[in-house]
């Protein structure tokens, strides 16, 4: 089923359907354990017949505890190679865990702050101590007066009206023409 489509069950049939298969898996996971103690009741069984302790002799009874004492010594032999070859296996499984997850690169990673720098100290950072480089960038910003942007403007208020006469007629005319020429030059 795509990411895209709904699924067509609703949420309730999606509950009660869940329900039945927890239900189902319990009954299941009672009737193993049943098998399993079956299972090893029919081991014990056949492994360990009752004994009748009443018909044999003290000798007999005597060869028998011995008998049984070499068994249960050979049993705790195997118990604990097994448990040492767990705990080998579980080492060994917790260590490829561990190279997985480094591998993976799934460690926890801390959350990191902003930090204000200067330039200053990239500059000081990026090129070591000795070198002194100071970057002042407001220094290098040009900066517009109030003062002049002023001036243009009542300058050019009063230039209107003063040079109304003096650009009339054909004289004028050739002051324009060679006002334009020498600022094209």
């Amino acid at each position: 089923m795509s990411l895209l489509q709904k699924s067509k069950i609703s949420a309730s049939r999606k509950l009660m359907l869940k329900s039945l298969m927890v239900a189902k898996a319990k009954e299941e996971l009672e009737q193993e354990l049943l098998e399993k103690e079956e299972e090893k009741a029919r081991y014990l069984d056949e492994k360990a017949p009752p004994i009748q302790a009443n018909s044999m002799t003290p000798e007999e009874l005597k060869a028998l505890c011995e008998e049984m004492h070499a068994k249960i010594d050979e049993v705790d032999e195997e118990r604990y190679d097994i448990e040492a070859k767990v705990q080998h296996n579980t080492r060994e499984i917790k260590d490829l865990n561990i190279k997985v997850l480094d591998l993976r690169g799934k460690f926890k990673r801390p959350n990191l702050r902003r930090v204000r720098v200067s330039a200053d100290a990239i500059l000081r950072s990026l090129l070591g101590s000795k070198h002194k480089v100071s970057l002042d960038l407001r220094a290098n910003l040009k900066s517009v007066k109030k003062e002049d942007t002023e001036k243009e403007k009542t300058v050019e208020v009063s230039d209107w009206r003063k040079n109304v006469e003096a650009m009339s007629g054909m004289e004028g005319r050739k002051k324009m023409f060679d006002a334009a020429k020498g600022a094209s030059q």
